[in-house]
């Protein structure tokens, strides 16, 4: 009954904002969005959508407030009051995995069609907030004119207590081996992925249906070799071999 009723409740429209496709709620309130003051103690914690932010978001800070806006659409007075800001990027083909299962659950994005329409609409930057070549590349050439600490989903995995300990340093907190130890337990995904504050299970099942695909689905990574083709790994390759040709980013993410 449950997926009856997810499939009555009409998904959301999409419109774009300077050529960046966004839910219609963003289009119909971006001078609101645009026009947003943040404080100067304000934390910014930002990513490309599905790309890990839990970990971030459990760390004790100033007001934290999320986005998945590409630094051009980003709310000037962010940048005029010179927040801290925090980037989460994730390899590529992870976060279209992850993406993709997000859209499937969750009536507030489009319907992504098959995995092989999805795989199109990615390459092609056609999803909501953008192509993620533009989103990495624009947040990591900003980062040393800002305060924005650059992350990667797969060194937080690795070694999140390193991860944790620099982010800490970065708004200014000193935390000593007990506290660190747990906040790591706290935020590791299999904790988080029980927790109600934050798994997403207390949304709606018309808006999020947890039973075709759960907010917090692996968290894992390399899950990409359980999805992509041989054909569709060589064609991503080749055009992420063409689009990273400008940055050293490429050697942050490791697919093989």
């Amino acid at each position: 009954m449950e997926d009856l009723k997810f499939d009555s409740t009409k998904r959301l429209a999409v419109d774009y904002v300077e050529g960046i496709l966004q839910p219609k709620p963003t289009c119909d309130t971006w001078d609101q969005i645009w026009n947003f003051q943040a404080r100067p103690d304000d934390l910014l914690i930002s990513t490309y959508p599905k790309a890990g932010l839990e970990q971030a978001n459990a760390t004790p800070s100033p007001r934290a407030l999320k986005t998945h806006l590409p630094i051009h659409l980003l709310p000037p007075s962010f940048l005029e009051n010179n927040c801290k800001i925090i980037y989460v990027a994730r390899n590529p083909k992870d976060s279209m995995v992850s993406y993709y299962h997000f859209h499937r659950m969750n009536k507030g994005l489009p319907d992504p069609g098959t995995w092989e329409e999805f795989f199109e609409s990615f390459l092609a930057g056609k999803v909501c907030w953008g192509p993620w070549y533009d989103h990495v590349k624009g947040w990591w050439d900003a980062k040393d004119q800002h305060r924005i600490l650059y992350l990667f989903y797969e060194d937080m995995k690795r070694n999140p207590k390193h991860e944790i300990q620099k982010l800490a340093a970065f708004i200014g907190k000193s935390l000593d081996d007990k506290v660190l130890d747990k906040i790591v337990h706290h935020t590791s995904f299999d904790v988080m992925k029980q927790n109600p504050m934050a798994n997403y299970t207390s949304v709606p099942v018309e808006f999020m249906n947890h039973s075709i695909s759960p907010f917090l689905r692996k968290g894992t990574v390399g899950d990409w070799k359980n999805h992509f083709t041989v054909a569709q790994n060589d064609r991503f390759d080749e055009d992420y071999k063409q689009k990273m040709a400008d940055t050293i980013l490429t050697s942050h993410f490791q697919f093989l």
